[in-house]
């Protein structure tokens, strides 16, 4: 059974990213799709329960089609003593919030073969995958299931490895993108270093044959007009839908994207362990520079700071991710922001016409 086109899922190439951590749910999903995108729902840090559910949500909201995200499991090449080193920084911050720290190892595959069941039990329209390739025994099964699957690449090497694998289409993430680099491996030696969207985009295009969803800092219809010129076939955007009311992100994480207080981003292992953008905050100043490559563990050592930072009303302890465009960030509605990209795009089409 051949796969469908990745444009005939939704009336406009415009993609909601599949934000983890609350932002991506089935209201702002099925806001996106009414309006003529291509709604996404993120399972990364939920069980498989509160993931199916989800989709169940959705699929009583909506009719349109959808996206769920997959984590890849990781690999356990994490130095354990360079986590305990930066727990033993962090015992400041245990007795600010007044917290303990979290479990570094409380798991690294994010429950993955089970997720992978469900969706393969109860299928849904399009699967993406982020942090590595799925093996072709999975990309094929989710072929047979009817189900589009998409792989994030931040490389030429990761974009052909997705298509040696059978994947219907990539999602072509740039350095500019707000939240965690979706590489496959987590390279110590980059130092959270990345190639922009537009050069890697343009390789990439040269490089594979698959149809390319293009990723990173996008907040204008203009900015889609020139990823659909430089090949792409759909544009992604996250940090454009965070500050819509749908969006499940934290209040303080909203205001935070449009406060002048928040200047710039970067790309810190600050919270997680792996290059991640984020709103330069309190955190990122001081323990970015020390932060030990180490994904999940240091992202299950900082939950709890997070969450306590979030209960206290303190955006200074918060993951503020966000795109390098966040100041270009319009506080409207899902439907409206929708409508104003659109009309954007058309206008940016007819002018290069």
């Amino acid at each position: 059974m051949s796969a469908p086109s990745l444009t005939s899922f939704s009336a406009y190439p415009i993609v909601q990213a599949p934000m983890a951590g609350g932002a991506a749910n089935p209201r702002l999903a099925t806001a996106v799709a009414a309006a003529g995108g291509l709604g996404f729902l993120a399972a990364g840090y939920k069980t498989p329960e509160a993931m199916y559910e989800e989709i169940r949500q959705l699929r009583d909201q909506s009719t349109h089609p959808f996206g769920v995200n997959l984590f890849m499991p990781q690999p356990g090449a994490t130095d354990p003593s360079a986590v305990a080193v930066y727990a033993e920084q962090l015992a400041g911050e245990e007795s600010w919030y007044g917290t303990p720290l979290g479990d570094p190892d409380a798991g690294t595959d994010d429950a993955y073969d089970a997720k992978v069941a469900v969706l393969l039990e109860n299928p849904v329209p399009m699967v993406s995958f982020t942090f590595g390739c799925p093996s072709q025994k999975v990309l094929e099964s989710f072929r047979k299931a009817g189900t589009y699957t998409v792989v994030t690449a931040t490389s030429v090497a990761e974009a052909l490895a997705a298509q040696w694998a059978g994947a219907d289409a990539v999602c072509v993430q740039g350095v500019e993108a707000g939240g965690h680099q979706g590489t496959h491996r987590d390279d110590p030696q980059l130092r959270c270093a990345g190639t922009g969207l537009l050069a890697l985009l343009t390789q990439v295009r040269e490089a594979v044959q698959l149809p390319l969803i293009a990723a990173g800092g996008m907040m204008r219809g203009g900015q889609i007009a020139a990823v659909l010129a430089a090949g792409a076939d759909a544009a992604q955007l996250g940090t454009a839908f965070l500050v819509c009311p749908e969006s499940g992100a934290h209040p303080l994480h909203k205001r935070a994207v449009t406060d002048p207080v928040f200047a710039r981003t970067e790309l810190t292992r600050a919270f997680t362990g792996r290059p991640a953008r984020a709103l330069v905050n309190r955190f990122v100043r001081e323990h970015g520079p020390y932060a030990p490559p180490g994904y999940p563990q240091i992202h299950h050592l900082t939950a709890p700071l997070r969450k306590a930072a979030a209960a206290e009303g303190d955006p200074q302890g918060m993951a503020l991710w966000a795109g390098q465009g966040h100041r270009l960030a319009r506080e409207a509605s899902a439907g409206h922001l929708m409508e104003l990209l659109i009309a954007e795009l058309r206008t940016a089409r007819e002018a290069g016409a």
